[in-house]
């Protein structure tokens, strides 16, 4: 089938409809079909074909059949033809007023399809340092302080990805876009929360080994893994809705992270220390890499590549990475595993997501609708709501912690705008609506980290003061002072 099935019409139309009564039928929806038009031929063409070519080419142009085909063709979420089968254009559908329209979307989400399957060297780069930071998360999960907080934290988290999904969702249909996938694109942007400052902050402060400060770790780091759900099912939506793609991968993905989770408890600490290290040779003399440390490193990024790549036939390769980091937090001794990954990819990363902000992200952003007054309220408002108080509120059974606890889970760091920049690309959001989206994370990337400070310095204060004297026997400074909250750096921190 063709896009412009309109423009073209069977031979013999041309020779004055004389076919026979078989042929006739294909231009009944039985013989094969264009994308719009071909199933509903013009009168002329009914008629014989008796006009002349320019009448019959004008015919094609004005024809009210193929206008109220092309009209109807979008209603729903499907593209209804007479042949029985649906098609989405644009990534999932739309209502567009015009043929012309409907061509423009579908050019656009062709080429941006194309784009994707060779993106340019920036966005491969941007994109290479994402993948290395969610291994790296992984790697900081701890499942027996999950244990502990899990049942609480797990609450959390899910609070904390349905609420920003369905209030993002809702507000972007209010604004006039479709729900699917436009609603759907905006909510999943706003779902994930980064950790690394909170992680940073509690550390410094001595309260990470707390039970709200395990609490905020462990509901990150499962609001992630929610969040990787999500973005594997959003991009699985573009398209024709496959049962196959939509329904069965992600659940084959979660089935399969159960799995590397069981087998990151049971197995690959004793392989690792069991199997592989008694068996590498060691260098003679000093050596600023040890042969264990380089054999350790290949393990982990072959491991990221075989996790990454089975999850990218199930919809997307980051679950795969967070997966594989996962797989080395129980390897002992506990956490050289992630001192050794950080040794070797910790300056590449860095320029990698540097890159990745700069040539993939604020590339993609279209400056002039960015800076328009709409796009800036209406992401502000995208902001303060479903982006920053649906998390603030996300903890509401947690006692006094609560808003601690709220506020840690407000940051947005690569993953967030990773969304939202492939859903652009992906013709799932246009650029007004991926302008708000900017707005909206920007909110919560600029204003968490200072608030969650305050916030922590005076819980802290009241509550765990006394706990942190015990157990860090009045750790003091240089200068004999009691360490305070206020002396950590922020920037460092940000660091």
């Amino acid at each position: 089938s063709t896009e412009q099935g309109d423009a073209h019409s069977t031979e013999d139309d041309h020779n004055g409809g004389s076919g026979t009564e078989e042929q006739q039928e294909g231009h009944d929806g039985s013989g094969p079909s264009t994308e719009q038009g071909d199933a509903h031929s013009t009168e002329d063409d009914h008629n014989g074909g008796s006009g002349t070519e320019e009448e019959h080419n004008q015919g094609h142009d004005e024809d009210p059949h193929t206008n109220h085909s092309d009209a109807d063709s979008t209603e729903g979420e499907d593209a209804e033809h007479s042949d029985g089968h649906s098609r989405r254009l644009s990534g999932g559908g739309g209502d567009y007023a015009t043929y012309e329209e409907c061509l423009e979307k579908s050019c656009e989400a062709d080429v941006s399809h194309h784009c994707g399957l060779t993106p340019d060297v920036f966005t491969l780069i941007g994109h290479a340092g994402v993948a290395l930071m969610i291994f790296e998360s992984g790697m900081h999960f701890d499942f027996e302080r999950a244990m502990v907080v899990g049942p609480k934290a797990c609450c959390v988290a899910v609070l904390g990805t349905i609420l920003p999904l369905i209030t993002g969702t809702i507000l972007t249909v209010i604004y006039g876009k479709p729900l699917l996938p436009d609603g759907i694109s905006v909510g999943t942007a706003l779902a994930p929360t980064s950790v690394g400052i909170a992680l940073r902050l509690l550390g410094e402060a001595g309260v990470l080994q707390q039970d709200f400060g395990q609490a905020i770790i462990t509901a990150a780091f499962v609001d992630d893994i929610l969040s990787l759900i999500l973005f594997n099912v959003l991009f699985s939506l573009r398209g024709d809705f496959d049962v196959i793609r939509v329904v069965v991968f992600p659940v084959v993905g979660v089935i399969f992270m159960g799995l590397a989770m069981v087998a990151a408890v049971k197995f690959w600490p004793q392989f690792i220390s069991d199997v592989i290290m008694p068996r590498i040779p060691q260098k003679k003399g000093p050596a600023k890499v040890s042969s264990a440390d380089e054999a350790l490193f290949l393990v982990m990024f072959a491991l990221l590549i075989v996790y990454g790549t089975i999850t990218h036939f199930l919809g997307t390769h980051l679950w795969g990475c967070f997966i594989a980091g996962m797989s080395f937090a129980c390897v002992k001794p506990l956490h050289h595993p992630h001192h050794v990954w950080v040794k070797q990819t910790k300056r590449a990363t860095s320029w990698m997501i540097r890159i990745f902000f700069s040539a993939t992200v604020a590339f993609s952003i279209p400056v002039s609708k960015l800076l328009s007054i709409e796009a800036f309220l209406k992401g502000s408002l995208m902001g303060i709501g479903p982006c920053i108080l649906t998390k603030v509120c996300c903890a509401p059974f947690m006692g006094p912690a609560k808003f601690v606890i709220g506020w840690a889970m407000v940051g947005r760091a690569e993953f967030a705008y990773l969304i939202a920049q492939m859903a652009a690309a992906g013709g799932m959001m246009d650029s007004d609506t991926f302008s708000i989206v900017i707005w909206a994370l920007l909110y919560a990337t600029i204003f968490a980290p200072f608030i969650f400070r305050k916030v922590l310095d005076r819980y802290v204060k009241e509550h765990c003061a006394d706990v942190i004297a015990q157990e860090s026997g009045e750790a003091k400074d240089e200068s004999g002072d009691v360490v305070r909250l206020e002396d950590i750096d922020l920037k460092g921190a940000a660091a």
